[in-house]
């Protein structure tokens, strides 16, 4: 995977840096923690420019989400509620879940949005909800292109930085992504056992309800 990156890089220039970002956030076949690294360490060797790749994976990156939240704001809220209340719970996500989300990014919308951005797991989900919830354009594309900047920029300037040492990162990637898996694994697993449990009880204080009347 990482000769195959970094061909695209190399080959692509900045607009390779661009597609795998925007690759990478519409369907993550490959992490970023891969591509701007390698993107780093093409501009170390003086192969590419540090301000082109850094613009290149910001930019790719604004757009792979826009697709996500363009879609969902399209799309509206009440119909994926209705696919929730059908099927949620085989995605552990629920019609309360995605309310919460929808409330907590009306309140904080620019704040969750340029944290969310620097996140494993959530970079790209964040932008779902948000067009849900029908947060600005403006808010959302201005906290998108920020917190992708500090975290572009910040996996850029690693690469940049280590240069020849760059196998340092790549051996840590493969540990690293088994961790954020494991642990995405367990919370996926834990809500799904809560979102089971709490209709479990809903349905028992249904049926008692119905018994006493």
């Amino acid at each position: 995977m990482i000769d195959w990156v970094t061909d695209v890089v190399a080959a692509g220039g900045p607009w390779g840096v661009f597609a795998l970002m925007l690759a990478e956030n519409i369907f993550p076949p490959i992490p970023s923690e891969v591509i701007m690294p390698l993107a780093g360490f093409a501009a170390a060797a003086g192969r590419l420019s540090f301000t082109g790749i850094l613009l290149a994976g910001i930019a790719g990156t604004v757009a792979g989400n826009a697709v996500w939240y363009e879609a969902a704001r399209a799309f509206g809220s009440e119909p994926v509620k209705r696919l929730m209340d059908r099927y949620g719970r085989w995605f552990a996500v629920s019609r309360e879940d995605v309310e919460t989300a929808e409330t907590m990014l009306r309140r904080h919308g620019a704040l969750a949005l340029f944290v969310a951005r620097m996140l494993p797991g959530v970079r790209t989900l964040i932008s779902v909800p948000a067009g849900l919830a029908r947060v600005g354009r403006p808010t959302f594309y201005a906290a998108t292109a920020a917190g992708s900047a500090v975290w572009v920029g910040a996996l850029a300037l690693a690469g940049l930085l280590l240069r020849e040492n760059y196998a340092l990162v790549d051996g840590a990637l493969v540990p690293l992504g088994i961790g954020v898996m494991a642990v995405f694994v367990g919370v996926y697993v834990r809500h799904l056992w809560r979102t089971r449990r709490r209709g479990r009880g809903q349905g028992g204080n249904q049926g008692g309800t119905r018994e006493q009347g």
